[in-house]
């Protein structure tokens, strides 16, 4: 598939979503600051998201749980008040467009509700899909029909919700990301255990031809490490400039600094994957004769003389025309034909048959 400038494939380059999300803390500035900051950091595109409070959250239900539960219980404001102040003025939307496309990166967001989708249409080449939504078929359908390519998060979600969600996708669009997901945003050590990165496997064998992905809310890149070699290409991750900010995302998020580490790390593992043909690679072509044996002289021998097993012993290094380790029972009981001293690398030149 491909999005905006970038080819995305299940063997190509990796390709990195900084989800800015809600760490603009309400500052248009500050969100240019980030955008300019992902760039820099090797991103390849800044994510937001669109939505009105009052069309992804009802204040009455979160006041009904009768406290703010995992994540959300740390927030010093109300659910519905935090949604409030993290939503996206739908004036901004092409001025975070148009500073993306003048720093040079992708503008991505996921809509909420379906005039988000509508008027996010205007300034993006793909959709992301929040792990929320998985089940809001009709939703899905939506974004689907726009045409253009969708990226779908699953965490907190079984096979069957899948499974549906990724029917209504392919009957209408080609173009998906399939992303493992683990919804547990309190940045505990204790969520490693519960990523599940074999799932990509699962996802391969069950849509060999859908490009994967990891969305990820744990601290560091290891698990974009391990989504990689697994086959992943897509990742997503929070991103802010301040962990110590406060704000709902800000905890675990990626900075700066971290981005770098991981977009690094994650380009070294692309280069080392290779094709998977088993080769003498360029670069080891010399370590060939210097680490590898061939059978030198054990004493001198004269012209004539039969060479024997004994006659030889395999040592480092290795000249063109010698003879390996392996070629043992050629050599044996031919004759020399000139007079050699010790420690002579035999060469086949020197032989003949008896």
């Amino acid at each position: 598939m491909k999005i905006g400038n970038r080819t995305i494939t299940n063997d190509g380059k990796p390709y990195f979503i900084a989800d800015i999300a809600a760490n603009h803390d309400g500052d248009l500035h500050r969100a240019f600051k980030l955008i300019e900051l992902a760039k820099e950091a090797g991103a390849d595109v800044a994510k937001f998201q669109n939505f009105k409070a009052g069309m992804i959250v009802s204040r009455a239900g979160f006041e009904g749980l009768g406290g703010q539960l995992s994540h959300q219980s740390s927030w010093k404001k109300s659910v519905f008040e935090t949604y409030e102040d993290a939503s996206v003025a739908d004036e901004w939307s092409g001025k975070l467009k148009e500073k993306c496309d003048e720093v040079g990166i992708e503008y991505m967001t996921s809509p909420y509700d379906f005039g988000s989708v509508d008027w996010a249409d205007n300034f993006v080449n793909a959709y992301k899909i929040g792990s929320g939504d998985i089940t809001w078929l009709e939703m899905i359908a939506y974004i689907a029909d726009k045409g253009k390519p969708v990226l779908l998060a699953t965490g907190a979600s079984d096979m069957s919700d899948v499974e549906r969600a990724m029917k209504v996708l392919q009957a209408r669009n080609s173009e998906v990301v399939l992303m493992q997901c683990n919804t547990n945003y309190t940045a505990s050590a204790e969520n490693f255990k519960y990523i599940n990165l074999n799932v990509l496997k699962t996802y391969h064998e069950k849509y060999p031809e859908t490009v994967l992905g990891l969305s990820d809310h744990t601290f560091g890149h290891s698990t974009v490490l391990g989504a990689f070699a697994l086959g992943a290409r897509v990742f997503e991750k929070h991103f802010t400039d301040d962990n110590s900010r406060s704000g709902p995302d800000h905890k675990f998020s990626m900075n700066s600094v971290t981005w770098r580490e991981m977009v690094d790390a994650v380009n070294e593992l692309y280069h080392a994957m290779g094709d998977g043909i088993k080769r003498v690679e360029e670069n080891e072509r010399d370590t060939v004769n210097i680490q590898r044996r061939a059978y030198y002289l054990t004493h001198g021998m004269k012209q004539g003389e039969i060479i024997r097993k004994e006659s030889v012993f395999p040592l480092r290094p290795v000249y063109e025309g010698s003879i390996l380790p392996y070629e043992i029972d050629k050599i044996s009981g031919k004759k020399l034909n000139k007079d050699l001293p010790a420690d002579t690398c035999l060469k086949w030149e020197d032989m003949e048959n008896v």
